[in-house]
């Protein structure tokens, strides 16, 4: 048995989301903001089953208007309410755990239901009471010499009348769900009235999914420090005291510890010892101590009233030495050790503690344990964050027949590819941000959706590439993705020219090549994030017959300059000319022949939004750009960025001075532009010209001395208005009375605005 989707609707950013999980490691990942956190808070505040702990915020900015609409009667507009659907897979040894959850004796699904609502308890009254409240309100308002009202005090709408009044307003509902009634996403028929779950029909909602679900939280927060005080450094040693504490045997059951209190500190030393035993063997297959590092031990600090309650009682210690002999060697105190491990033993002792705390339930312990681990990565090295998420599972195990009766369900936040790298596609939930003016909201994908959807060997690609690379994409606002390493090196210095501001934004930059860029199409048109292509024209001639099965496919250049399987390579002017680059044929703008790429436009070379693919995407190659050498000046087209940019720099690359590059061409004197055209590509197509050796080189001159290539530049530029901040404007001028009106733009009244003149 285990939690199988999550539905929440109307919590902050989760406007109407769906969060499919895994059985056993779900990772959600995607941009700060994005939500991920809002979900581990939202089950929450409804397992914790207190509308104490609820406020206004919570509720999607979308649903303020619609409240407060909802409070001036407006037709046809429904009060917001925020609730949770939680989608238990129940397999038929469980049955007798859900009774209370089967919506009839009909039932013949796998899945059970249960929905928590925050929502109004009367909506009538609660809007009488508002409007009550107003007309006293009014009654103190403030008239100014204009016959104006120049102060309205609080409430003027239904959303300032619920922040001080949602509590008593509003309560929690519980229902049973039926899957009949919901489609393949968990989305209710239009008419469905789902039966709510009260004590007078039997166990109450709170207790029926307490019966059956335990959540634990690790927050990302966990104040580990170096300093040696301070009230947010709370460390180790308290850690494992309160461990100690809840789940450890204690002292007085133990006559040999209080035979070592009074008589020993080494018998105390060994009884911390011995049951601190099988945490720090867990630990060890984290891989701490690992090598090099000081083994952790627990000494006391002979003290019989506090044993490990406070720092006067047992410490961390770690020990230096190598253990032989039963001499542990010198010691130092638990601040010694360095940020990572301290917190790799937190997390593990945390870990640990919530699961002890689940298994000593000895009565109707719920099945299923439900752990939310956010940003484990926090001081720790890659190895170390992969050693963490493969082996987190095993040290949550279950020993013996329980094993086929309860589970550990892990969900982890994450911000690090490394981590990725390690679970792969199918785990991972993305969380994108979706903004439309006030109302930020988000969207969650499955990638393991994407995974059983997309054709085997696309896929296959897609991870084996992201696993040899890295898995930053996740994280972006926008992708960047590149012809090779040469375009990888020169993009930072060519966004420092040309779009500056693209520096203030999150992009992924991905060397794909020409030859294997469409296979990405899938997965960016899956995650909906914008992406530039910067890819080259690859011209050649001699091509084969497209109709020929796998023609063109993956080209590979000879020693000769010709590209295997996809013909000669040529200059992109030559007649007849085709490109061999199939995410230029097979992705944007679609063309094969030279002269259609060079005739595409702004809009053939954009993949625009839809409903079904969020997408933006735009291709950019090499164009027609005048070149001019020795006062005369002609229009080339260069086929590779290393062309283009010889080609825009003409006389900057002729220079001595700029040799190392090595496109300088002897006798270039004597040479027409379209000769010296000539001998670049050919130079630049030779088998000796190392185009790595070519970026490296360009790298040590002063980029304020040569062009960018124009195709990348537009590019960059287009990227830059597509994903950075609109400039904000300057502010309007003010003037603060005292306990002055709040007023919006619009002539409205916002919290926390001042009075415009």
């Amino acid at each position: 048995m285990h939690i199988h989707t999550l539905r929440i609707r109307n919590f902050r950013r989760l406007r109407d989301v769906q969060v499919d999980l895994a059985p056993d490691i779900s990772i959600f990942v995607g941009a700060n903001n994005s939500g991920k956190t809002s979900t581990a808070q939202a089950l929450q505040l409804f397992m914790g089953a207190s509308r104490e702990r609820f406020s206004i915020h919570d509720f999607s900015a979308a649903c303020w208007a619609e409240i407060n609409a909802f409070g001036e009667k407006v037709e046809n507009v429904k009060l917001p309410a925020i609730s949770i659907d939680i989608w238990f897979h129940v397999e038929s040894t469980d049955l007798h755990r859900v009774v209370d959850l089967l919506p009839s004796l009909s039932w013949e699904e796998s899945f059970v239901g249960v929905r928590i609502e925050f929502a109004a308890s009367d909506e009538a009254e609660l809007v009488a009471r508002f409007h009550e409240a107003r007309a006293k309100a009014q009654a103190n308002a403030r008239l100014s010499s204009n016959g104006g009202v120049d102060y309205h005090p609080s409430p003027r709408t239904l959303s300032e009348y619920l922040a001080n009044n949602l509590r008593r307003e509003f309560e929690l509902r519980y229902y049973v769900l039926d899957r009949a009634r919901f489609d393949a996403s968990f989305v209710e028929t239009a008419d469905y009235k789902p039966l709510q779950l009260t004590p007078d029909k039997g166990r109450g909602g709170k207790e029926v999914l307490d019966s059956l679900l335990r959540v634990g939280f690790l927050n990302a927060q966990r104040h580990l420090s170096d300093s040696g005080g301070g009230s947010r450094a709370e460390d180790l040693s308290h850690r494992l005291s309160r461990f100690y504490e809840r789940n450890l045997e204690k002292r007085e059951n133990d006559t040999d510890t209080l035979r070592a209190l009074t008589g020993s500190e080494a018998m105390l030393n060994e009884h911390l010892a011995r049951v601190f035993a099988p945490t720090l063997r867990r630990l060890g297959e984290l891989a701490y101590p690992g090598l090099a590092n000081p083994r952790l031990v627990i000494k006391s600090a002979l003290n019989p009233t506090t044993l490990m309650g406070s720092h006067n009682g047992a410490r961390v210690h770690y020990a230096l030495g190598d253990q032989q002999g039963g001499d542990e060697g010198p010691t130092l105190p638990d601040r010694y050790n360095g940020l990572g491990f301290k917190n790799l033993i937190y997390m593990v002792v945390e870990l640990l503690d919530l699961h002890a705390q689940w298994l000593d339930i000895e009565e109707n312990r719920p099945p299923i344990h439900l752990i939310f681990i956010e940003e484990p990565e926090a001081h720790l090295h890659a190895q170390l964050q992969q050693v963490f998420i493969r082996k987190v599972l095993d040290i949550l195990s279950i020993e013996g027949d329980d094993r086929a009766h309860y589970s550990s369900q892990l969900v982890v936040t994450t911000h690090s590819p490394h981590i990725l790298y390690e679970r792969g596609f199918r785990p991972i939930r993305y969380f994108r941000r979706c903004a439309t003016g006030v109302s930020q909201s988000s969207e969650v994908l499955n990638l393991s959706a994407f995974y059983s959807r997309t054709e085997s060997s696309t896929r296959d690609f897609l991870e084996r590439y992201l696993k040899l690379t890295h898995c930053d994409l996740f994280f972006a606002d926008a992708a960047v993705l590149v012809e090779g390493n040469v375009e990888r090196l020169l993009l930072p210095q060519m966004i420092e020219k040309v779009a500056p501001e693209l520096k203030s934004a999150c992009l992924s930059i991905l060397e794909i090549g020409g030859a294997f860029g469409h296979r990405f199409r899938s997965l960016i048109e899956f995650l909906g994030i914008t992406a530039l292509i910067i890819t080259d024209i690859d011209s050649v001639v001699g091509a084969p017959d497209p109709a020929v099965e796998g023609a063109g496919e993956g080209p590979s250049e000879d020693m000769n300059g010709d590209e295997a399987g996809v013909g000669k390579s040529c200059m992109a002017h030559e007649p007849g000319a085709e490109t061999s680059n199939q995410t230029l044929i097979q992705w944007l703008p679609r063309r094969r022949t030279i002269a259609d790429l060079l005739t595409a436009t702004e809009e053939d070379r954009t993949q625009p939004r839809t409903e079904s693919a969020r997408a933006l995407i735009r291709v950019a190659y090499q164009t027609r750009v005048e070149a001019t050498w020795r006062g005369k000046t002609a229009v080339l087209i260069g086929r590779t960025l290393e062309e283009a940019f010889a080609f825009e720099n003409l006389a900057w690359c002729q220079d001595q001075q700029h040799a190392d590059l090595k496109l300088l061409i002897r006798n270039n004197t004597a040479l027409t532009v379209q000769q010296l055209a000539k001998q670049l590509h050919k130079r630049v197509t030779h088998s000796s010209f190392n185009k790595t050796d070519f970026a490296l080189a360009l790298l040590t001159h002063d980029p304020m001395t040569w062009a960018v290539p124009t195709y990348i530049a537009d590019g960059l530029l287009w990227l830059q208005d597509e994903v950075t901040p609109r400039p904000i404007p300057s502010p309007v001028p003010v003037t603060i009375a005292a306990e002055a009106t709040p007023v919006a733009a619009d002539g409205g009244t916002v919290a926390g605005a001042v009075e415009a003149t």
